[in-house]
């Protein structure tokens, strides 16, 4: 063994730092094809991206607006997690999918006419530069080819400058800005009082979706639902497989990969007890016949709109009849949600209303000896001890979308058509819960759909993938 083979490289991808001799740097730069980008189109929301900008320059006028992308974050050493920008980038410049990049940020400068956007982006790094093959976070050679500035100017309809531009042209300035995200922006710009009011505004406006984002959404829950048809098929699989959570996990994410740009959320795929858990997500249990399985997920498409669904499994086929009592509870209370759903409705009034049936179930089931009136008054509330979550909450680009809304926007405002909402009651009974009989213990159930609001009620997007315990039975007999 020579002395260079005793001297392991500590991160060989790194190796590149050592500057390459001359001749190497011109032998790299030699011998390459031209290859431009030809027929660059933009896609159909960039026009809803021009008048989403609007509204924003219209609410913070004379004011510069800073909105990053976000960096990469790193895993370990020299590998970083799968790259998702941050929503309020995505929504107003478009940028979505294998497109998006790290680092980028896009700049609202105050002019005559309101705003001008700006967007900054690490280029593509031509066969001139050396960086094509020495820089191992933005060169082409290391993480493919990018737009240059004039394509990406192009696609997205706007100015696009270099982002090593971007220090010089914050330097001294003041701008609201989105903070956390971005080491320049942070350290480039002066404080700004109305940087709490910007985080407030691009989560709030996403509360009323657009018919571009209706269909994304639609497109969504139906790749959802070949998801969950992926999973049926797998679940021999899962009860032959030890760890078989983890075999239902991959089915669902290999269906995501394929058709979206990733799971909008950690899967929760929860067999047996596992599903009294409400945010089990280790997958690290058996799947066992005659158990049923709780499979909470959906599917991010590259425009990062994602579904959230939830469907209770019996991971045999078919319901026992203790299974199939609590579950009917939770079907019917999620009916009464849903029927709560209409435009002018209080928000709160979902909960109320799935809440009320899962008590009065509880009332008949002989596990609550109290009058209805008196388990909902919010001094009782003793059902919540099988059902702590809450039935609703926006959905969109984030799965718990609008989530930087005050209060009097979201959670005590009155529904309006164009929101998009999921309907979920759950009940779970632990397996050590003595107050219901043994054949109840360990069954935990959650039916959840994601429903758009309109003026006389609501469409529920996800009405196809089968819920009713019988349409269940017949679903999984037509895939196994």
């Amino acid at each position: 063994m020579n002395e260079s083979q005793k001297a392991p490289i500590k991160n060989p991808q790194r190796a590149h730092d050592v500057p390459p001799s001359e001749i190497f740097a011109d032998f790299m730069k030699s011998g390459w094809l031209p290859t431009p980008l030809t027929g660059i189109i933009q896609d159909e929301v960039i026009e809803n991206c021009k008048k989403r900008r609007k509204q924003l320059s219209k609410a913070f006028t004379r004011t510069r607006l800073v909105i990053p992308s976000g960096s990469a974050k790193q895993r370990s050493n020299d590998t970083d997690y799968l790259y998702r920008p941050h929503s309020a980038f995505a929504y107003y410049t478009g940028v979505q999918g294998v497109e998006a990049q790290p680092d980028s940020v896009l700049v609202m400068e105050p002019s005559d006419d309101g705003h001008e956007p700006i967007l900054f982006i690490n280029p593509r790094s031509t066969r001139e530069s050396d960086a094509f093959y020495q820089d191992a976070k933005n060169g082409e050679l290391w993480v493919g080819r990018r737009f240059t500035t004039d394509e990406a100017s192009q696609r997205y309809g706007i100015e696009v400058r270099e982002v090593k531009d971007l220090p010089k042209f914050l330097k001294g300035k003041s701008a609201a800005a989105l903070h956390g995200y971005d080491q320049i922006v942070d350290s480039g710009i002066k404080a700004h009082p109305r940087s709490e009011e910007l985080v407030n505004f691009v989560s709030a406006a996403r509360l009323i979706k657009d018919g571009y984002e209706i269909a994304q959404m639609q497109l969504a829950v139906d790749a959802t639902h070949r998801g969950f048809n992926d999973v049926i098929c797998a679940l021999p699989a899962a009860i032959n497989t030890p760890r078989g959570e983890r075999v239902v996990e991959s089915a669902f994410y290999g269906r995501a990969r394929i058709e979206g740009n990733d799971c909008g959320y950690n899967t929760i795929a929860a067999s047996g007890s596992h599903a009294c858990i409400l945010h089990w997500n280790r997958n690290d249990g058996d799947v066992n016949p005659g158990d049923l399985l709780l499979l909470d997920a959906g599917i991010e498409l590259d425009s990062y709109y994602t579904a959230d669904i939830t469907r209770t499994l019996p991971i045999t086929g078919k319901f026992t009849p203790a299974q199939r009592s609590l579950y009917m509870l939770v079907y019917e209370a999620q009916k009464a949600g849903i029927a709560a759903v209409k435009a002018g409705v209080p928000f709160l009034a979902i909960n109320q209303a799935s809440h009320a049936v899962l008590a009065q179930g509880l009332i008949d089931l002989g596990i609550l000896n109290m009058s209805l009136e008196e388990i909902m008054d919010s001094k009782f509330g003793l059902h919540k001890r099988w059902t702590l979550h809450g039935v609703s909450h926006m959905l969109g680009m984030d799965v718990h979308d609008c989530a930087q809304a005050r209060d009097d926007q979201y959670r005590d405002t009155l529904l309006q058509a164009g929101m998009c909402l999921t309907v979920e009651p759950g009940l779970y009974i632990q397996p050590d819960d003595e107050l219901f009989p043994p054949e109840y213990r360990g069954i935990g159930i959650r039916i959840e759909d994601d429903v758009v609001v309109t003026e006389d009620g609501c469409i529920n997007l996800s009405e196809n993938i089968p819920h009713h315990p019988d349409e269940i039975e017949v679903w999984m007999a037509s895939l196994r």
